[in-house]
This record gives structure tokens, sequence and C-alpha cells, in this order.
């Protein structure tokens, strides 16, 4: 596949692979658009703009500036709350546990919704917040590295703060497995524990969706090569993941009728952008109040600086810092699990990263990594996990009949606007 926005490498793969979408003919789609400016969502503010500063939290809605005590006060009957992350962009990691502690010192009783987890494994959430297991004993007991991928180290102060405070902590998500027999079978034909956590009906026809989803592939020969069959049919796997996550959250809700009860989705900035993921979702069997937050770079390293969103983008936008990359090391690769032979299979060399620079090539099978057999994603992940910045790293694959050992180095890659100029 054609190399991604930044901010999607993984999961519109995963997506992809789950839909069985294979890009096969020219279907005139559009190029890539700002996501920042897109005319969607809310009819009353699709049309407007909403100042973004550093550091101050703007109401989409009035353009007003708050500070984040007063965000905390302005979400006084807010009961949902939905903040849309970059996983590895650490500002919005430190934005949302900021959230967490305004609300917990306004005496709000915080319940956190979590993406990271599929539902089977709320047991570990709960032993987490109980003090039972240590850091490392949860990290590895709960897979985390199977179940989520990112470096621990993103999410670390979240959880601690929470196991800290005793926050309730909720496993939202859906098992992989699960969204493909939703797909192949239907709602009907699920365990009952599955079917209790899925609703029965999830929308997936949405023209503002669909064109956000679109503007999230920034390669244009992926549009043109992409039908428009399969362009819904990763949409209907994204609907699958909002509703599947709403739902589990509003259960949550539903647990105490306290009204200073709020639930805090700590969820992909995909599902929260313009109220077209989870928030769509969730108005089908919720009638209370829903907001969304969303960090936002007051910088593009490429474009320069962004002094406006769209006013539909988000009830609340909160200006932060940009960042050259990641703060931990990624390859920059989307890989697949082949049941065939149980090998990690290369999907995806998103360009300018160091798997790039060191020539993987996709439809690599890894074999190791640093002398480490990879038996899958987990280990994959755990392995980069332990490597900072400026790291080599070697890595043995198979290519055809041959086996190539590449030496990959762990750098980043400064953004052509931010390079000095030259001679």
């Amino acid at each position: 596949m054609a190399p991604l926005r930044p901010r999607l490498i993984g999961r519109p793969l995963a997506i992809a692979v789950l839909a069985g979408v294979v890009p096969l003919r020219a279907a005139g789609g559009e190029p890539p658009q700002d996501l920042l400016k897109l005319p969607i969502g809310d009819p009353a503010r699709r049309h407007c703009e909403a100042p973004l500063v550093l550091d101050a939290v703007t109401d989409s809605s009035s353009g007003a500036l708050l500070t984040p005590t007063g965000l905390a006060k302005a979400l006084g009957d807010v009961r949902l709350l939905l903040v849309g992350e970059e996983h590895t962009d650490m500002e919005t990691h430190r934005v949302e546990k900021r959230i967490l502690a305004e609300l917990v010192g306004a005496g709000r009783t915080v319940v956190m919704a979590l993406e990271m987890y599929p539902f089977p494994e709320q047991r570990w959430l709960d032993e987490w917040t109980a003090g039972r297991l240590s850091e490392e004993g949860f990290v590895e007991g709960s897979r985390w590295y199977r179940n989520w991928g990112y470096n621990w180290l993103y999410y670390r102060d979240i959880f601690l703060f929470a196991r800290d405070n005793r926050l309730r902590m909720v496993a939202v998500n859906a098992p992989r497995e699960v969204v493909s027999f939703l797909r192949k079978k239907g709602w009907s034909e699920l365990a009952p524990e599955q079917a209790a956590h899925v609703p029965k009906k999830i929308d997936t026809r949405s023209a503002d969706y669909l064109r956000l989803f679109k503007a999230h592939f920034e390669d244009e020969s992926f549009h043109a090569a992409m039908t428009e069959k399969g362009w819904q049919a990763m949409l209907d796997v994204q609907c699958t993941w909002d509703a599947t996550m709403g739902w589990n959250a509003v259960r949550a809700l539903s647990e105490d009728p306290d009204p200073n009860r709020i639930v805090v989705v700590l969820v992909g900035a995909g599902h929260v952008e313009y109220g077209l993921g989870i928030e769509r979702q969730v108005r089908a069997w919720y009638g209370g109040k829903v907001a969304s937050v969303i960090p936002v770079p007051v910088e593009d390293p490429e474009e320069g600086p962004v002094r406006a969103v769209q006013a539909s983008y988000a009830s609340y936008v909160w200006g932060i810092p940009p960042e050259i990359g990641p703060l931990y090391p990624d390859l920059g690769i989307a890989t697949r699990f082949r049941e065939e032979d149980r090998r990690l299979e290369i999907l995806d060399v998103a360009k300018d990263t160091p798997a790039k620079r060191a020539g993987l090539e996709v439809e690599d099978v890894l074999l190791s990594v640093d002398g480490t057999p990879i038996a899958d994603g987990e280990t994959l992940s755990r392995l980069v996990a332990e490597k900072r910045w400026g790291d080599e790293t070697t890595i043995v694959v198979s290519r055809g009949s041959e086996i190539r050992t590449l030496t990959v180095l762990l750098r980043r890659e400064v953004p052509e606007k931010a390079k000095p100029p030259g001679p």
C-alpha cells in the first residue's frame, strides 16, 4: 500500500486487512485535504473557524479561550467526554493527564474508557487500579505490546495517575477477531459474552465521515486505486470500532446514575474528529450531553503555523507545541501475521522512516531483531520499545528465496521546512 499520514500508520492498514480491501482500479478518488479545515460535522459550526492558541483551550462554539481549570468547569454538565489523541505525540498524553487531573480536582467521579484494551482484558485494568500489580507485571500480564503496541512510556503517567487516584478504568475496544466475525456473520451469531459489548445496530453510512476518512489517506495514488466499494468496506470496520467503544463507554456511565460521574474516553483523534465517529454512534442510544477535546499542534512541520481550525472539528481544541517526530523510536512499518506459516510480513514501509532508509521492503518476512526471533507483532513492538533514538538495530528478513541482514539506524527525519538553509 502507499504511504499514509503518520497518525494513521497501522490502524488504516489493519482496517484494510479486516475489510479484505485490495486496490484494483481507478475510482477518481479526491486528493488529500487539510484535516483541520473540512466543512463537515455540526451544521451550526461547519462553516466557522475557531482560533488555535498555544497552551489555551478554545471553546469552538464561542471562540472563548479557557484555562485547563476553566475547561473542567465548562464540562460541568457533560457526562461523556471524548479526548482525541495522537498515539505517538507525548504532548497529547500530557493533555489527557491534565484533563483527568482537573476533573478529579473539580470533584468529578472520573471513569477512564480506553481504546488501548479490548473488552476481554478488563480484569487486568481492575487489578491495576486496585494496586495488586507491579508496573512490570501489568505491562506483561495485560500484554500491552500485543493489544496496543505503542511504547508504554507514552501512557505510563496516565496509568500511574489512574492507579494512584483509584480511578475506574474500562476496556472498551473490540478484539479484531470480533470485528472480523461481525463482518462475516453478524451480531446474532456472536457469543452472549461478546454480544453484550457490541451494539445491535451500527450506522455505517455518512457522507461526511466518508469524506473525512478519505482525507486521512495522503497518497493520491492510493485514492486513484481504490474503488468506492473498497472505501466503504474500510469505513464499515472503522464504524464498528467507533460504535463498540461508544457502547461500552455508555455502559460504564450507566453503572452509576450519579450526575457527578463522567466517563472520559481516551482514543485516537480519528474516532473523535468532527463528531462523526464515536459521538455520532452513541447518539442512537444515549441522550445526554457529549463533548470532545482534541489537542492540536499550533504548527505543522510542513505547512507552517496553524492559527485556526474548523469550529466543527471538536467541542474544544487545545493548542499544543509541535513535535518533530515521535518521542520514542518507530521503525515505520505495518505488518500482518501470516497464520499459514506463523510469520510476520511487512505490509507497508512509510517514507522518510528508519525502515525505508535501511532498505526494508513490502512482503519482507521478519525473522529476527538483534538476534531475537520474531514470532509475532507483540515481540516486535516490545523489542522496538527498548530502543531509543540514535540506536541501531539489526533486522534479518526473508525476501523471496534470500535471507538478508539489514542495519536500521534509528534516526528521525527533520521536515524540510525545519532544516537549516544550505550554503
